[in-house]
């Protein structure tokens, strides 16, 4: 179908109707019986688990927060205080309400005070033994009945339910950093997990102010699996001679606040690497070699002056051109950089439906638009496939296909293009 002009109205309109079907699970009856949540546990006291404690404590819910050692504890808890604190210094809430809810949170060293939670979830690092781990002992600790979650943001979370006695207990509770602040949460829902334990999540995520999409198991569910296909073609880009900043300039012109080199070096570069580590990216490997590791060092893709403003770095543009053997050209057009990380991300969404990981394609957007920044004015990255058209979409995917046959374009977008219809219209399956 030929691009679709909008007018910001439209857009709006559309986003607020694509917020309220969000919230409609059709295959699960309205009367589902909810089960009760008047006790959390959650597993980690680090950036996810005290930020993921708070949704909770601060709406009135007790929390147990476990970690393995008390020092990693105090600082977890002491985190989440100084969170509340400035909140309050900046007349959020009264001053009061820092003791109140910080009472509702209790701290342990024992899983075994799990016991009489209704609801744990599991905040650990991204590492399936851990995880399969700690659900055999959760498994073995929680009461019959009680929900059993995980936060992990890729992970199969079919395996990690495989190793307890009730998989129908076990969802996906994939909440997006700082937890207590960003206001998305993907509700995976994985082949076993019954009908009002995902009714008790979806409600639960409205009693925590959050905005809920229902997905399905898949590397990266719904979000992270598009920004993995964004993430891919913006590095083909770099090894091709377009620098980091060039990407992030041309997104940043797009609508996005940080560019994906801007993004990583605020996360840190070093997540999921350990020094002398080889990995699929070894121009961050050289990076955090030199301990450029983001902006806390105060260096990563960018340097960064003492008031964290980045500035391209003939540093990182020296590892580049020795790990790639291209020397730094005439970067593409930003319109060119644009639909080589964009269009992607459309088609990674199409094939996403056609797995039937998303309930619909409005869906997808909501997750764009509340958890990585989309720009509003442009929808979602299945309202944007409209406004360009699936035959521009088309050619882009082609000639990254011919490249990279895991960008080839999937059979529903060749068939938007060959006989019309709406990216937004498109139905799972």
């Amino acid at each position: 179908m030929p691009a679709i002009s909008m007018t910001p109205q439209e857009v709006s309109d559309y986003i607020a109707q694509a917020g309220r079907d969000a919230w409609v699970v059709p295959d699960v009856p309205a009367d589902t019986p909810r089960r009760t949540i008047e006790k959390v546990g959650v597993i980690g006291a680090g950036t996810m688990g005290g930020g993921i404690s708070m949704n909770f404590a601060t709406v009135g819910i007790p929390v147990t927060i476990l970690e393995r050692q008390q020092d990693a504890l105090d600082r977890g808890l002491g985190v989440v205080r100084g969170h509340y604190q400035r909140s309050a210094d900046k007349g959020r809430f009264p001053v009061e309400e820092v003791d109140e809810r910080m009472a509702r949170l209790n701290g342990t060293l024992t899983m075994d005070a799990f016991a009489d939670c209704d609801l744990i979830i599991e905040a650990v690092f991204e590492d399936m033994d851990l995880k399969k781990q700690i659900f055999t002992d959760l498994d073995r600790i929680a009461k019959p009945g009680a929900i059993l979650a995980t936060n992990t943001s890729a992970l199969d979370i079919d395996e990690i339910a495989s190793v307890t006695s009730r998989p129908q207990d076990v969802i996906g509770l994939h909440f997006f950093s700082p937890a207590n602040v960003m206001k998305l949460l993907e509700i995976v829902r994985a082949d076993h997990t019954a009908d009002d334990v995902l009714a008790t999540s979806m409600d639960l995520a409205k009693t925590i102010n959050k905005i809920a999409t229902l997905v399905g198991v898949c590397p990266g569910f719904v979000g992270n699996r598009i920004l993995f296909a964004r993430q891919a073609q913006a590095q083909k880009l770099v090894n091709k001679g377009a620098m980091p900043w060039d990407v992030d300039a041309a997104l940043n012109a797009f609508g996005f606040r940080m560019g994906p080199y801007q993004m990583s070096d605020l996360a840190g570069l070093d997540i999921g690497w350990k020094k002398g580590a080889t990995t699929a990216n070894p121009i961050r490997d050289a990076l955090c070699e030199l301990d450029r590791r983001g902006q806390k060092t105060g260096a990563g893709y960018y340097d960064y002056d003492e008031n964290r403003r980045p500035i391209p770095s003939d540093v990182t543009a020296k590892i580049i051109a020795d790990v790639t053997g291209v020397a730094a050209g005439q970067a593409p057009g930003q319109d060119e950089i644009i639909a080589t990380c964009i269009y992607p991300m459309i088609n990674e969404g199409l094939k996403i439906l056609e797995e039937k990981k998303a309930q619909r394609a409005s869906d997808i957007d909501i997750v764009w638009l509340n958890g990585y920044g989309w720009p509003s004015d442009k929808g979602g990255p299945m309202l944007y496939g409209d406004m360009v058209g699936a035959e521009a979409v088309l050619a882009t995917m082609q000639d990254l296909g011919a490249d990279d046959d895991r960008f080839a374009p999937c059979e529903t977008l060749r068939r938007l293009a060959a006989n019309g219809g709406r990216f937004i219209d498109v139905q799972p399956g």
